[in-house]
């Protein structure tokens, strides 16, 4: 019952579209502000981000944006917590705590995973890539990385299956809206990022079928545990291991990808098969079941949630 607990709470249910749609404002205005500052100047998304980190440096560069994602979760949590009084753990999982277990194997599993597809990239393509690796700049990378980037991916999964999957989830009394929509505006989130004007709005359906993955995660698990511990390995990795010229993210990685950028049927692979083999060994590991009915069924109403929370109610009259 993840979703319901967005029942505990002092507001109605616009309070959990106020911070998203703000946030989303904001990725709009920026996108169209950079495209008229390219057309403008002249230049790609691509020079401009290289103008400036060469002025800034790349760790400086690097911290100056994760910031931004400090301030957006601190933030909701205090608007969640004082303003809503809906606790953290409530906006987290529907368990009576927030399992850190489930956040670290996730972590874990899926930090193996990364890293042994890339090292079996540069195994495969050796010309694609550049050994990039000097200690004396990975090191801080490491600790920056590790310190700043849990931020930003928890930033964007309390943002989106937080208090946008919550809210949505309330609003429209079933699981499939809410699942679809959230999973398609992480994406559409993305499409400022220089990689989508490198590699063409095809690139797009990696970013909306992650989306979809953490958004199945999240309900299949009833908490926002094994999408937290995804997120955050999967770009902290690839901060450590592997970037290239044009991506959003470039830091002093142990690889520097030289390839020319494409993405076709082999990059949907992973997404398309790659995915769902994921969320089938998750759901081996805990036991998960009603898949149709966790991901498309219906959401108690506030009345229904509060009455089986009293015990007055079995869980079976509310199931269709």
């Amino acid at each position: 019952m993840y979703i319901e607990q967005g029942y505990k709470g002092k507001l109605g249910v616009w309070n959990f579209f106020l911070i998203p749609v703000g946030f989303m404002l904001f990725m709009v205005f920026n996108y169209f502000s950079t495209l008229m500052l390219v057309e403008n100047q002249g230049q790609s998304v691509e020079q401009m981000m290289a103008q400036m980190i060469e002025m800034m440096g790349k760790m400086p560069f690097l911290i100056l944006n994760l910031l931004i994602f400090v301030a957006g979760i601190v933030a909701i949590f205090i608007w969640v917590k004082f303003v809503h009084q809906q606790s953290l753990t409530a906006l987290t999982t529907s368990r009576k705590k927030i399992d850190w277990k489930r956040i670290f194997m996730m972590f874990i599993f899926w930090s193996v995973v990364s890293i042994a597809m890339i090292l079996l990239s540069v195994y495969s393509a050796p010309e694609n890539f550049q050994y990039n690796l000097n200690w004396s700049q990975f090191i801080p990378l490491v600790i920056v990385s590790f310190l700043l980037f849990p931020f930003q991916t928890s930033f964007e999964e309390y943002l989106f299956r937080g208090q946008l999957l919550q809210g949505l989830g309330i609003l429209t009394k079933n699981r499939w809206v809410p699942f679809m929509l959230t999973s398609i505006l992480f994406g559409v989130m993305h499409a400022a990022n220089p990689e989508v004007e490198k590699l063409g709005m095809e690139v797009m359906i990696f970013y909306i079928g992650t989306g979809f993955l953490l958004g199945a995660m999240t309900l299949m698990d009833e908490g926002l545990e094994l999408a937290l511990g995804f997120h955050a390995a999967n770009n902290i990795t690839a901060a450590l291991m592997v970037t290239s010229t044009w991506t959003a993210i470039q830091t002093d990685s142990v690889f520097l990808d030289v390839s020319a950028p494409s993405f076709g049927l082999i990059d949907m692979l992973p997404i398309l098969i790659g995915y769902p083999v994921i969320l089938i060994i998750l759901g081996k590991i805990y036991k998960w079941s009603n898949w149709k009915e966790k991901l498309f069924g219906r959401v108690m109403s506030k009345e229904e949630f509060f009455a089986l929370k009293e015990n007055k109610v079995e869980v079976n009259e509310f199931q269709d």
